[in-house]
């Protein structure tokens, strides 16, 4: 049982005027969740609901996890926003074929990419 340490680290940037891209790095799981759960709460109360999640750096993921970020796109939504994921590992995207996560998210293989959908989802931003 993990006790005393936290192995995940949440870093975001703002990429554009709409789009922020928060970066996550080691095991989402119950004991971690909260580092990513308050992030994603801030940027929201703040106005940035279009958000790129980038778990190419997640080594891994449980229930608790994936919760928190299928809470986040229930937040993003909530304020018309939109959520994409970037995932590069076959562990994690497998877990999302199977649990019929994919048909619920935009998921990318890369940043870029994930960026310029958004970019595109941005209601009015284009003249």
């Amino acid at each position: 049982m993990k006790q005393g340490w936290v192995d995940l680290k949440v870093s975001y940037e703002d990429v554009s005027e709409y789009v922020t891209v928060v970066t996550i790095a080691g095991e989402l799981d119950t004991y971690t969740a909260p580092v990513l759960r308050q992030p994603l709460v801030d940027l929201i109360n703040h106005g940035r609901v279009f958000l790129v999640l980038d778990l190419s750096a997640v080594d891994y993921a449980d229930s608790t996890g994936f919760g928190v970020v299928v809470g986040g796109l229930k937040r993003v939504r909530a304020h018309d926003g939109r959520m994409a994921l970037v995932v590069t590992q076959e562990r994690l995207a497998k877990v999302f074929r199977i649990t019929g996560l994919i048909r619920v998210f935009s998921i990318f293989g890369t940043v870029g990419a994930a960026v310029e959908f958004l970019g595109r989802e941005v209601p009015g931003a284009h003249g």
